[in-house]
């Protein structure tokens, strides 16, 4: 069975309806309207050259090579996309919720600076985070060997 990909379960639904398991293209291009709005998202992502090849010729393509080309994290046999979801999930949820909501802030604020421009943002962060109380309840649970209040 071919992998799927466990980070795009709403397109992996919508490409095998008529196509093998995670096949993907660039239907916009096939259509004659190309791929511009999605374009920034996908360079960032992929970056120019996989881009490129992808918006020029349409390819479809698995989830191994959404995984190649940096597209998906994670490729598993459709059989264990279930267990590899929850495996992630498991994972998440051992992380602190404001520390979560503070690591989606901070990657949205550094991206694609330079660190000259964001040490100083980076500082600030970190110690409001530590000092907090949920940052607080973290170093303790941590120095007691046992696990936070938010770990189920």
């Amino acid at each position: 069975m071919a992998p799927r990909s466990a980070g795009d379960p709403g397109s992996s639904r919508r490409a095998t309806s008529r196509s093998p398991p995670s096949a993907r293209s660039s239907a916009s291009r096939r259509c004659g309207w190309g791929s511009s709005p999605i374009s920034p998202y996908v360079i960032g992502k992929i970056g120019e050259s996989a881009t490129r090849e992808l918006f020029l010729t349409g390819e479809r393509f698995e989830a191994v090579r959404a995984l190649e080309i940096g597209l998906v994290r994670a490729a598993v046999p459709e059989a264990d996309l279930d267990a590899a979801v929850e495996g992630r999930v498991q994972e998440l949820l051992k992380a602190g919720p404001r520390a979560i909501a503070e690591a989606k802030a901070l990657i949205r604020e550094v991206a694609f600076r330079r660190v000259e421009d964001v040490q100083r943002y980076t500082v600030e962060r970190i110690a409001e985070v530590r000092a907090s109380p949920e940052g607080q309840e973290g170093m303790r649970a941590f120095l007691e060997k046992r696990k936070p209040y938010w770990v189920p």
